[in-house]
């Protein structure tokens, strides 16, 4: 055998096959995404997002106490508003006394060093479930619809977010945003975080059931990227980095690990996010429960493959899982 051909000598031993990993997983790395209701007081289990909840405010502490004491670092606030008057803009989205605003605060309040991140959007908000706003003819207004997002972003950061994280794939809302931070005083103060190839997906259905998110009408393929638009992918990459994100984001991640390289190639000085949305995590607890194979061991499969392609932060439903497993 020629001497180039062989080598597995360099992966005989588990300690050397840790080796050949360029960065492995840690605590760090993972931010677990949390919905917070407007009843105070709720704990309500959602049945398509296996062992997730629908938390209310004062429920806060006893859920995420025993993970801060875990290693938990940082999580991603979304907003499922019950009693509220929902409009055509969006109105109770940066409500002062709102599940988001109000949750800042008391995470803050309760953990000062946790990071808290907020999803931007207003389909939560919007009497029409969409994530912009409408001229009169039906269809999207763009400019409009990025200065709603960065009114929302900046409450957020005014109320104490560290991270505002535009999800709704408007064209010129990282820059609205961005520009809203800097003249509040907040430029240097809160990151940015695009979701900057957010794909029009099959995989967001239990997510819609948690968070009530689901169009009233149409769908969002005129926004949210198609899944085959590699090429239109890498422009929506580079232009977040040039509107000022200081976090580039691809959503789904299993399904666009291309994606997640090109990101990494594509702004090699950002951090790279990906977020494993909630089909993603209900079809890895579905195959497990099936007996198709072990959840932790394709938990990892899954998540040493996100990194593998690039990226330092890893937004799960299985953050929780990973605080335990990693001490192991």
């Amino acid at each position: 055998m020629d001497i180039s051909s062989v080598l597995q000598g360099g992966y005989q031993h588990p300690l050397s096959r840790s080796w050949q990993a360029q960065r492995t997983l840690t605590k760090n790395m993972f931010m677990y995404p949390i919905f917070i209701t407007d009843e105070p007081d709720a704990r309500v289990e959602i049945a398509s997002l296996p062992g997730q909840c629908r938390w209310g405010v004062n429920k806060l502490e006893e859920f995420l106490g025993p993970l801060v004491q875990k290693g938990l670092r940082s999580v991603i606030l979304f907003g499922v508003p019950i009693h509220c008057n929902k409009d055509e803009r969006g109105s109770p989205a940066d409500d002062p006394n709102g599940p988001v605003i109000s949750a800042i605060r008391k995470i803050r309040s309760l953990w000062p060093e946790l990071y808290v991140a907020c999803d931007v959007c207003l389909c939560e908000y919007t009497s029409h479930g969409h994530c912009g706003l409408f001229r009169p003819d039906g269809t999207l207004d763009q400019p409009p619809s990025a200065a709603r997002i960065a009114e929302v972003a900046l409450a957020y950061a005014r109320a104490g977010a560290h991270c505002v994280a535009p999800s709704d794939m408007m064209d010129g809302r990282i820059k609205a945003i961005k520009r809203a931070l800097i003249d509040h005083g907040y430029g240097n103060k809160v990151t940015l975080m695009a979701y900057s190839a957010k794909f029009a997906s099959s995989l967001y259905g239990p997510f819609r059931d948690a968070a009530g998110s689901a169009p009233a009408f149409g769908d969002r393929k005129c926004y949210q990227l198609p899944p085959t638009a590699k090429g239109l992918a890498r422009r929506a990459i580079k232009r977040d980095v040039n509107e000022g994100a200081d976090i580039i984001m691809v959503k789904p991640a299993l399904p666009y690990l291309d994606i997640i390289q090109d990101a990494k190639e594509l702004a090699s000085d950002h951090p790279l996010a990906c977020y494993q949305v909630s089909g993603e995590f209900a079809m890895i607890v579905a195959g497990a429960r099936a007996g198709v194979y072990d959840l932790k061991t394709m938990a990892f499969e899954t998540a040493e493959s996100f990194v593998r392609a690039g990226c330092t932060l890893i937004l799960t439903y299985f953050t929780p899982d990973f605080l335990e497993w990693l001490d192991n």
